[in-house]
């Protein structure tokens, strides 16, 4: 199985790392900095996202014109994009491949004013791909070192679905086929800003029973808003919705998790993001999670907390103030 990965950050080459381990297939990684190809492939490893993960033999590292990678054809191609990067890649697949299965890895909503979920992205721009997502709870560095990781492939198209499974099934990575795509995505965008939270509360020092009811209250929040936006509720109980939580929100690896520990201890928000180094899609995305879920009428108290809290409308301890001194309510 030939299958390109576009997007050399930590996930992509993570993913490309991880099929490249098997005889079956041909795996291509492709980036956009000639500069960084070079160096990964004198090293044969991403020195900048994931140094200790060498790479195998049979992976492939390409710099040319995305339409030059695209133009060669392949069964499956990856998108490994940031988020704010997948309308435009999509509209270039979409000039370029006609049946071929095409999956994204982001998580997130579109930043702007509507908040778009990549599944919508895709409508918009390029709906004559056959297309899907492949998510859940994976920290990068874990899948490029073979640690067991399970994850979901969701697509309403089953030839998409069997081509994922088909990529990245092994000996270390179980790969589970969904067909609720918007409940995978919102699991997948809406935890990242459920993590901000979590790594406030633990950086405060609230206790762990603060922390359990945070998560659970969270993944309330996610699932209201998935189901109002179309998803199946049974959905976020899976690997997409609990488990991608449960890792992102306590999970060390975690990018969006360090920004609320950043914070809790008094750093700025630029000096949390400058500090990692790394893109935590929470920070961009919370912001259209709360819009989104304002436009829909779906109460999210936590997820208003991390905007005000990102904004600067909230102290660490104010948001938490915010929290406890809601009214009762039922469960």
């Amino acid at each position: 199985m030939k299958v390109v990965v576009l997007g050399a950050g930590a996930w992509g080459t993570a993913l490309a790392i991880s099929a490249a381990q098997s005889p079956r297939h041909q795996v291509t990684l492709w980036a956009r900095d000639a500069a960084q190809v070079q160096t990964m492939q004198m090293a044969r490893c991403n020195a900048r996202y994931l140094p200790a993960s060498h790479f195998p033999d049979a992976l492939t590292i390409a710099a040319a014109p995305v339409d030059d990678v695209l133009a060669t054809g392949a069964d499956l191609f990856v998108i490994a994009t940031p988020m704010r990067a997948l309308r435009g890649m999509l509209r270039q697949l979409a000039h370029r491949v006609s049946d071929t299965p095409v999956a994204w890895l982001c998580k997130g909503f579109e930043a702007g004013e509507h908040g778009w979920l990549p599944h919508e992205i895709h409508a918009q721009v390029a709906p004559s791909l056959h297309a899907g997502v492949l998510s859940g709870p994976s920290f990068a560095q874990e899948v490029a070192q073979g640690a067991p990781t399970a994850l979901v492939a969701a697509s309403t198209l089953a030839h998409v679905r069997s081509a994922l499974v088909d990529a990245f099934h092994g000996p270390n990575m179980r790969v589970y086929a969904n067909t609720d795509v918007v409940g995978v995505e919102v699991g997948g965008a809406v935890k990242n800003v459920l993590a901000i939270a979590t790594g406030l509360c633990d950086g405060l020092s609230l206790g762990l029973n603060a922390r359990a009811a945070l998560v659970t209250r969270g993944l309330a929040e996610m699932s209201r808003l998935g189901v109002a936006l179309g998803a199946d509720a049974e959905t976020f109980m899976g690997l997409s919705g609990l488990g991608d939580l449960v890792l992102t929100a306590t999970g060390d690896l975690s990018r969006n998790r360090q920004v609320g520990l950043a914070l809790a201890r008094g750093l700025s928000l630029e000096q949390a993001v400058a500090a990692l180094g790394h893109v935590a899609e929470g920070v961009y995305s919370a912001r259209t999670v709360w819009a989104r879920a304002q436009q829909l009428g779906v109460s999210m108290p936590i997820t208003g907390c991390v905007v005000g809290l990102l904004d600067g409308a909230l102290t660490p301890v104010q948001a938490v103030a915010a929290l406890m001194g809601r009214t009762p309510a039922a469960e």
